[in-house]
């Protein structure tokens, strides 16, 4: 049995507390590690290195900064498929989306190089007689992280990257259920040359998490998770008079219209709705075809494609469509939620409640599911069931489709599938969702963009990855400075104005 470690100070650390979590294979259902929660007193132990750090690292350079992401970013194409193989043993996602995975959290990394040109701050000279004021971007001091577990490499950099280029040291808390990917890349940050304590790897559960959110030498925590965390997080930490951002959940609808290329709908939807088991906050969850015309030609493409999916292991190939979800208790809040839409009345097209892989009956597999005529009462239409599971709703006209997507609680991503440029520039500038596809279904920005939803899909004011991440992990000083040059004696008492 394997026994994890946290990352403290550039090493390996034994935990302490006594307490442990069970890490699955999610393919076997067998527990393949054992991962230590910390206790209060661990995670004082991991901020109080990473404050001592964060002072030197403040004082190196933009530049050189940039230098020690540049070589992670080498290091991170060595050993993709390291990374890889082990993000899919504790998650389950094939190998192909776990590349994925990596490569993403990546190019957030390659856009953070960027540092000496986004840490510019403004100037303006003789704003006054012989006055000149500037403003500067300073780190913030220690950050948090905390993350989830469907993208054990993609989110830790999203959080670390910014972090660590703007001049903060930051301790992350990765989720218990997948948690040697993020001690992975710390080691490699270590090897990239970053200072020992500038990035801290802390395992646990709600008792680290709450010492982190009330750690007064934390300035900082973003989170990515499940919208009852994220409120609670972000309630606590502003308690606490930490900036914090919180991403939650979602209900992802895809809008397709009349004279949407079907073919294509069809793919987005497959791909966008059950890969990675659904285990995606940027999931397609919700079809919404418009008219019953529509409806009966998307179905008539939609069925035969969701029937055919292959499910397996990450170890089945790359033709494997999607694995099984996290745990056994995802795998049951699924089926749950499946048995609810058909109690309260949705047609279940596809049904994968029987779904079994001989030779890994123990696993965490769902099967692919796909229900029509969904009403937006049902628990399978307002709940997110982070499982592959489609839902249709037939909505009688464009109108109806667009309030569809705009009056759900959550406001993470939508799309659009349409050939008209009217219609698309209408639903771009009117829905209220806070990312929006356009014949493209998970509208996921590139990393030189910023990623957030709105409404309960995020709570505070900065987004994630790109230019918002900079101004998240900085705060901004304003000089004003005067040479004495021909200035008059005397004091001055009135507030100063602009001559």
């Amino acid at each position: 049995m394997r026994e994890l470690t946290h990352y403290i100070d550039g090493q390996h650390v034994t935990g302490t507390s006594g307490r442990f979590a069970d890490v699955f294979n999610p393919a076997t259902g067998e527990v393949q590690a054992r991962v230590p929660l910390a206790s209060a007193g661990e995670v004082a132990q991991a901020v109080d290195g990473a404050a001592r750090a964060q002072e030197h690292w403040a004082g190196v350079n933009p530049q050189r900064r940039a230098r020690v992401l540049m070589e992670f970013v080498r290091l991170l194409n060595r050993d993709m498929d390291k990374l890889a193989e082990a993000l899919s043993r504790e998650h389950g996602k094939t190998l192909p989306d776990a590349r994925g995975d990596v490569q993403r959290g990546l190019e957030v990394i390659e856009f953070c190089i960027g540092a000496p040109h986004l840490l510019k701050g403004e100037y303006s000279g003789s704003a006054s007689r012989g006055i000149d004021i500037y403003s500067m971007r300073q780190p913030l001091g220690v950050v948090a992280g905390i993350t989830p577990f469907n993208f054990p490499a993609m989110i830790p950099m999203w959080k670390m990257g910014p972090a660590i280029a703007c001049g903060n040291a930051i301790v992350i808390k990765p989720s218990e259920r997948d948690p040697t990917v993020p001690l992975m890349l710390a080691e490699l940050m270590s090897e990239a040359g970053l200072p020992d304590g500038v990035l801290q790897v802390v395992n646990g559960d709600k008792g680290a998490v709450d010492a982190l959110l009330d750690s007064p030498a934390i300035r900082a925590v973003g989170f990515v998770g499940s919208t009852p965390i994220a409120e609670y997080i972000y309630a606590r930490g502003c308690a606490n008079g930490k900036r914090v951002q919180c991403f939650g959940g979602a209900k992802n609808h895809m809008i397709i219209m009349p004279d949407a290329d079907m073919d294509q709908a069809a793919d987005a939807l497959v791909g966008a709705g059950y890969g990675a088991a659904g285990e995606r906050c940027m999931a397609i969850s919700v079809a919404v075809p418009v008219g019953d015309a529509t409806a009966d030609r998307l179905m008539e493409k939609l069925v035969p494609r969701v029937e055919a999916l292959k499910i397996g292991p990450y170890t089945g190939g790359d033709d494997v469509d999607f694995g099984p979800v996290v745990t056994a208790a995802a795998r049951d809040n699924i089926a749950r939620l499946v048995q609810s839409g058909i109690d309260q009345g949705a047609e279940l097209v596809v049904d994968g409640r029987d779904f079994h892989l001989q030779g890994y009956e123990n696993g965490f597999f769902v099967g692919a599911h796909l229900f029509d005529h969904a009403t937006t009462e049902m628990d399978i239409y307002r709940k997110e069931i982070f499982g592959p599971v489609l839902t249709t709703l037939r909505a009688p006209s464009y109108e109806d489709a667009l309030a569809m997507a705009s009056s759900h609680e959550y406001g993470n991503g939508v799309a659009i599938f349409t050939r008209d440029g009217d219609t698309a520039r209408d639903f771009t500038e009117r829905v209220n969702v806070g990312m929006v596809g356009i014949n493209f279904p998970i509208p996921v920005p590139l990393s030189y963009h910023s990623f957030g939803g709105w409404k309960k899909s995020a709570f505070g004011d900065l987004n994630q990855y790109g230019p918002d991440s900079f101004k998240f992990y900085t705060k901004t000083k304003v000089v004003t400075s005067r040479w004495p040059s021909g200035i008059r004696e005397g004091g001055d008492f009135s507030i100063p104005v602009m001559e």
